[in-house]
């Protein structure tokens, strides 16, 4: 049991043998239908939603406000070791759920019309371009600083701490906008 679950990737491929499991016991009927293959395209943009944000918020809500508890001495393995890895899996989060968010809305008939906020679909549209600008974030503004304020890439003292201010500063604005744009994606087919 420890060799199975001490490995994440086999742990991964089981969860998604399950899923496709359960997805053939409960849908079989459905399976070839353009109905259960837009389903699937959405719950994978739910699953690499909830990881991106996971890792937003774990930055923020753990990791940012324990950094100044934790001994000069011990910081390095979180700089060097945790907190390259965790943004490795938060920077691609972004890009799946984007990548999968509009092939939902391109497979459902609403991808036009929800970015251009017509057709009933303005909630949803707003969430889209929350999510756009929070991943061109991830991508544009934390991950380039990351990489400096962490070593990855050659910088100063003052151009690390600079950058190290900037990352947190635009993860910040995620975490606020995250708020909104999770309303969005929950209230299209609640409240419209």
């Amino acid at each position: 049991m420890d060799k199975f679950f001490g490995n994440l990737h086999r742990v991964l491929l089981a969860g998604v043998v399950l899923a496709i499991l359960v997805a053939i016991i409960l849908h079989l009927d459905q399976i070839g239908t353009h109905a259960f293959w837009a389903f699937v395209i959405r719950w994978i943009h739910v699953w690499f939603g909830i990881l991106w944000i996971g890792l937003l918020y774990y930055f923020n809500f753990v990791q940012m406000p324990s950094m100044p508890k934790i001994p000069d001495e011990q910081k390095p393995a979180i700089g060097k070791v945790i907190a390259p890895e965790a943004l490795f899996y938060f920077r691609w989060a972004a890009a799946g759920t984007v990548l999968f968010g509009l092939l939902t809305a391109l497979m459902n008939g609403y991808l036009v019309e929800a970015l251009t906020f017509r057709g009933g679909f303005a909630t949803i549209g707003i969430g889209m371009w929350l999510a756009l600008i929070m991943a061109a974030n991830v991508w544009f503004v934390i991950w380039p600083n990351q990489k400096k304020a962490l070593g990855i890439v050659q910088a100063d003292a003052d151009a690390k701490k600079a950058a190290a201010r900037t990352a947190m500063l635009a993860s910040r604005t995620n975490t606020l906008l995250s708020i909104a744009m999770l309303y969005c994606m929950v209230a299209q087919q609640n409240v419209g």
